[in-house]
């Protein structure tokens, strides 16, 4: 079988670096809209737009803001969008990975009360941007490199 790069060739297989940037980009947007659907996010009736004061918890876990979820969205938007192509899809997995390891860092150094937690982050969601962070370069790197050369 032949693996090509070109985005909507028929009946060619996508890359398996493109497949995962599109199954996150697609966890991306179902973790969106499922931040936005009460009962699966609970305290549903406090989210606040930005802010560490909303008490919304994705799956009762993760707390979440209409900001954070928007850009849960954005981020499955960006990983479809870059799964087009092999170069755009390590750089969705390898960059996001990279963002999401900052977010991490943001979320150890700041106090979760304080104004400067605008996200909103508690502690599941630092303990999970590390996890998606390193996953994600994981697989952009690991997908995407050349098998050496026999001698």
């Amino acid at each position: 079988m032949v693996n090509r790069t070109r985005a909507g060739a028929p009946g060619v297989a996508a890359s398996p670096v493109r497949r995962a940037a599109q199954a996150v980009g697609v966890v991306f947007l179902l973790v969106g809209i499922l931040g936005f659907i009460p009962g699966i996010t609970s305290n549903y009736d406090t989210m606040q737009f930005a802010g560490h004061n909303s008490e919304a918890k994705l799956l009762g876990l993760f707390q979440v803001s209409i900001l954070h979820n928007i850009v849960h969205l954005l981020f499955g938007v960006a990983g479809l969008a870059l799964s087009r192509t092999v170069s755009g899809a390590r750089t969705f997995l390898v960059g996001g990975g990279a963002i999401y390891l900052v977010l991490w860092l943001y979320g150890l150094v700041i106090d979760h009360n304080s104004g400067a937690n605008f996200i909103p982050l508690n502690g599941a969601d630092n303990w999970l941007h590390l996890l998606l962070g390193l996953g994600m370069i994981a697989l952009g790197v690991a997908l995407t490199r050349r098998p050496a050369a026999r001698r």
